[in-house]
């Protein structure tokens, strides 16, 4: 076993927060865009386990920052139960007081996301704490904003804090 392998079996994650960026089907990229636009991003991200689909489309990546104690999961979903979701989204979005009705249709037309999961990397010094919502020592939750940016202007997409309802 090489020394990355069992560095990579040791570490742990704690998931932390999802964002969703919203966006049409057709403007999917492919898995080499998606690493170009990651790649630009601050120096301290390294990209893993890169998955596309036949044609050579974004699937999955995970985004890694030793730095910031944090690592992203960015899936690609689609579909009519996408689309429908991007509508309920909208809706809850309009009575909750969105008061933009241009971003709102738009968010409803999407049948596309991107679901950004963001986790906390943990060692055996906080891992298993009582008080396991605390943020552990180093971890910077701002590579979650500065990822779903980029993705956002890659797809011309709508970013969303699917529990505060908040486009960002």
């Amino acid at each position: 076993m090489s020394d990355s392998d069992a560095h990579s079996e040791s570490e742990q994650f704690a998931w932390r927060d999802t964002y969703f960026v919203w966006f049409m089907a057709a403007r999917r990229p492919t898995l080499k865009q998606l690493q170009t636009t990651l790649a630009a991003l601050p120096d301290h991200y390294a990209l893993e386990h890169p998955e596309a689909d036949e044609m050579g489309n974004i699937e999955s990546i995970t985004v890694l920052s030793t730095m910031d104690r944090a690592a992203l999961e960015i899936s690609y979903l689609a579909g009519d139960d996408i689309h429908e979701q991007a509508e309920t989204s909208a809706e809850e979005m309009k009575s909750a007081g969105d008061s933009d009705p241009k971003r709102l249709h738009r968010l409803a037309m999407c049948n596309a996301r991107f679901e950004v999961m963001q986790f906390e990397r943990v060692d055996e010094s906080n891992m298993g704490d009582e008080d396991d919502e605390e943020l552990g020592e180093g971890f910077d939750p701002s590579m979650l904003l500065i990822v779903v940016n980029a993705l956002t202007k890659l797809v011309d997409g709508i970013g969303v804090d699917p529990q505060s309802g908040l486009i960002v």
